[in-house]
C-alpha cells in the first residue's frame, strides 16, 4: 500500500525527514510514532504529494506520490491532523463538498458515520468544539470507504466514547482488506490497535517491527531517553 525508499525532505537548513525507508503492507494497521517535530507530518504530507521530496521516493497504492499527487488524493482516506474548515458552512455542506470533490454518492455512508460519531451535521463549522471538528475530518476522510486511510493523530480532541466508535468503524474497515497508516502520540492506542509500529527520531527512522514484538511505550522513551541507540 506504501512503499517508501531512501525518503529525504528538507527545509533549507531545516531538517524534515532523513533517508527514511518504509513499507506499509495491505490489511494492516501501521502506527508512526515520534514526540511533535520528529518527521511524522512532513512524511504524510510528503506521501500525498503536498510537499515534494528533496530526494528518494515513494509510491501509494502503487502510484508515484509526484507525478500521481491527484490520483493518490482521490483514492486515500486523509485526515490532516488540524480540522480547519470554511467557518461559515454547515456540517452536511462541507461533507457534501468533500464527496463531490471524488464525484461520489456517500450519503448512506455519511449518515451511518455521523450517526456512530454523534455528529449534528446542522451546525455551523464555526460553533463546533475541537472535538467535533475532529469528527467531521474522519466522516471526510472515511465516508468514500477507500483502500488506504492515511491518518495524521486522528483521536486528539475526541472523548472515549467517540474514540472507541472510531476505532471500531476502522477495525471493521481493516477485517474488510483496508490498510491504515497513522501518527499518533498516544502510545497505548498504537499498542492496542496497530499490528506494526516504527517509531521516529530526528527525521530518522530508529526500530520498526509488529507490536508484538515491540514493547512500544518501553521504546520509546528507551530512544527519547537515550538508553537505546539507533
Amino acid at each position: 500500500m506504501i512503499q517508501i525508499n531512501h525518503l529525504t525532505k528538507t527545509y533549507g537548513k531545516a531538517r524534515g525527514i532523513t533517508e527514511l525507508t518504509l513499507h506499509v503492507p495491505e490489511n494492516v494497521c501501521f502506527g508512526f510514532i515520534g514526540p511533535n517535530g520528529a518527521g511524522k507530518s512532513t512524511t504524510i504530507r510528503t506521501l500525498l504529494g503536498l510537499l515534494s521530496p528533496t530526494a528518494g521516493a515513494a509510491r501509494v497504492l502503487g502510484l508515484d506520490c509526484v507525478r500521481d499527487r491527484e490520483k493518490i488524493l482521490d483514492q486515500v482516506g486523509y485526515m490532516p491532523s488540524e480540522a480547519m474548515f470554511y467557518p461559515d458552512m454547515r456540517v452536511s455542506e462541507v461533507i457534501r463538498l468533500s464527496a463531490s470533490l471524488r464525484r461520489r454518492d456517500c450519503r448512506a455512508e455519511t449518515a451511518a458515520l455521523c450517526e456512530a460519531l454523534e455528529l449534528d451535521t446542522r451546525k455551523r463549522i464555526r460553533e463546533l468544539s475541537l472535538g467535533n471538528r475532529k469528527k467531521v475530518s474522519i466522516v471526510c476522510a472515511m465516508q468514500h470507504r477507500p483502500r488506504l486511510y492515511i491518518l495524521d493523530e486522528p483521536t486528539s480532541g475526541l472523548d472515549p466514547l467517540v474514540q472507541r466508535a472510531f476505532w471500531a468503524e476502522l477495525e471493521n474497515r481493516r477485517k474488510e482488506g483496508a490498510a491504515v497508516f497513522l501518527s499518533s502520540h498516544v502510545l497505548y492506542e498504537v499498542q492496542r490497535y496497530c499490528d506494526r509500529a516504527a517509531i521516529l527520531r530526528e527525521g530518522r527512522l530508529v526500530v520498526e517491527g509488529t507490536t508484538a514484538e515491540l514493547d512500544i511505550e518501553n521504546k520509546f522513551f528507551d530512544y527519547y531517553e537515550g538508553r537505546a541507540q539507533a
